[in-house]
């Protein structure tokens, strides 16, 4: 069998960018699946969708404190527009590229390889001459081109379910602590759960397209949750009590987390 050898090695092998090389549990002809562009169904573009939904949403919402609100801050930078998104977009920020950085280093370190990476190999689980369920240390691909086959070694875990999942519960935080008027009784909590849902959405999605296993998209969600919480309550203001010189006597910002005025 013609092709490149994809050797097996110990430990992590993440240097360059690419990931580390495993070998193969052959789980039976149903391993070999259709290639992610043969199905039609490509999966939500959640890297660009979400970063542009909570940001643009972030961004209007503190726009909205300083212009209307009478919010005040004491931060170095004097601009009130500038300070209250320098603080909140900031923080989103800080926690994608926390999440990003956590998702490229599994993904390099453990190598798990996807779906689809007979197909993406080129090879056929005859051609393996293996029995089902036993481990092939070494397989030769047909496939030359070396890029793809990194990609096919990348399934641990999902960029796209923990990245979704990060920005729409990130912007369900916001939401919480910002959209406190007495009219969103019923519709804060509707919103709220639409943007799970379509992060869940984008993460069921990967499974179907043959891109993840299912634990790979359970890791992402459940990763993707605990960075938004951390971010959201210990690094962002929004959650956080303000000075008492910082009060106004205008409007009230109240939080539903705090009875006190929630300021940037």
């Amino acid at each position: 069998m013609s092709g490149r050898s994809l050797h097996p090695v110990p430990g992590v092998r993440a240097e360059g960018g690419d990931p580390s090389q495993t070998g193969l549990f052959l789980r039976g002809p149903q391993h070999r699946v259709p290639p992610p562009e043969e199905r039609g169904h490509p999966g939500p573009r959640a890297d660009r969708g979400g970063l542009l939904i909570t940001g643009v949403a972030i961004a209007l919402g503190e726009c909205y404190r300083v212009r209307f609100l009478g919010v005040r801050s004491r931060a170095f930078i004097r601009n009130l527009y500038v300070s209250s998104l320098y603080k909140e977009l900031g923080s989103f920020l800080f926690g994608c590229f926390i999440g990003q950085s956590l998702t490229n280093m599994a993904k390099l370190s453990i190598g798990r390889l996807r779906p689809h990476f007979l197909s993406a190999c080129k090879v056929t689980y005859a051609s393996l001459n293996c029995t089902p369920g036993t481990y092939v240390p070494q397989v030769n691909c047909r496939e030359t081109d070396q890029r793809i086959l990194d990609e096919a070694r990348k399934s641990f875990f999902s960029g796209h379910a923990s990245f979704a999942m990060y920005t729409m519960l990130y912007l369900a935080f916001y939401l919480q602590a910002r959209f406190s008027w007495r009219g969103a009784r019923l519709l804060r909590p509707l919103l709220q759960f639409l943007l799970v849902l379509l992060a869940m959405y984008t993460g069921l999605s990967r499974i179907s397209d043959y891109q993840h296993h299912p634990t790979d998209v359970l890791t992402g969600f459940l990763q993707g949750a605990l960075t938004a919480y951390w971010v959201a309550f210990y690094i962002s203001s929004m959650f956080k009590s303000p000075r008492p010189d910082l009060l106004t006597t205008s409007l009230s910002l109240e939080s539903p987390l705090s009875s006190q005025q929630t300021v940037c």
